[in-house]
């Protein structure tokens, strides 16, 4: 006598494998990469690709390096970063410059002063030499992305900066204060604006970004007690102070003194 029980539950048991089989065939089917493949492909000027690819391009190019070429200025010296042991005419110009741009637009959007700026020597790429100033210049100048940040520090971290600068003993980009370098080295007679400075006060220095997040060992931006991103990029400071004089001005003032 055959048992149909047993075979009632064979055949749910086959019916529910086929619904199962059923079920993950119709779903999203997943490829997997087993082996990758590659060759060199040898770019020259004999490949019709390239002579395609450089009429693509040439227009924009030569727009782009019209701009660029355009005379905005004229340079009364060369400016080089190299010319002096404290202080340089590049790193004068280009302090000076900053602070000059950017005041304006810190005292309309916060009602303050900026009080000095600090760059880095090291930040400056090229020298501007003595002829006409183009956009392109300010690109070799200064290649990188770098924007104006304004710090608010009290003045203790102030007269870190000065320590800083003699301990480098780097010709950083330095406006608004002056100091002098006693016999120990050691920092005196600072002033900011001409006026000496308050140890309690809390100043307003403009610099860039990557200095603003202490790059460069310049620890003394990370004691904050405030920040003020002024979304304006160093070059395009450059660029705008060109276009907006005949001449540039170059300034040879001391500001770091040694006893």
């Amino acid at each position: 006598m055959v048992n149909l029980k047993n075979n009632n539950v064979a055949v749910k048991h086959f019916v529910l494998f086929l619904t199962f089989l059923f079920f993950f065939s119709c779903g999203p089917h997943r490829n997997y990469v087993t082996r990758i493949e590659g060759k060199q492909i040898g770019i020259n000027n004999s490949q019709p690709e390239t002579a395609a690819i450089d009429a693509f391009v040439k227009p924009y190019r030569e727009h782009i390096d019209e701009d660029l070429s355009a005379i905005l200025a004229y340079a009364p010296e060369t400016l080089e970063k190299f010319t002096g042991e404290w202080q340089t005419n590049i790193g004068n110009f280009m302090s000076d410059v900053t602070m000059q741009r950017c005041t304006p637009i810190f005292k309309t959007r916060e009602n303050l002063q900026i009080d000095i700026c600090l760059l880095n020597h090291g930040g400056i790429r090229a020298g501007i030499a003595k002829g006409n100033v183009t956009a392109r210049t300010a690109y070799e100048v200064m290649p990188f992305e770098n924007s104006a940040i304004v710090v608010a520090l009290k003045g203790e971290q102030l007269k870190e900066i000065a320590t800083y600068i003699i301990k480098e003993h780097k010709p950083h980009p330095l406006s608004g204060m002056t100091f002098t370098i006693s016999k120990d080295k050691t920092p005196k007679d600072i002033l900011v604006g001409g006026n000496p400075l308050n140890t309690e006060k809390t100043y307003y220095v403009v610099t860039s970004d990557y200095l603003a997040n202490g790059g460069d060992n310049m620890a003394f931006f990370k004691k904050f007690v405030a920040k003020y991103d002024l979304d304006y990029k160093l070059r395009n400071i450059l660029i705008d102070y060109f276009k907006d004089v005949d001449t540039l001005e170059v300034r040879h003032d001391q500001r770091i003194s040694v006893e």
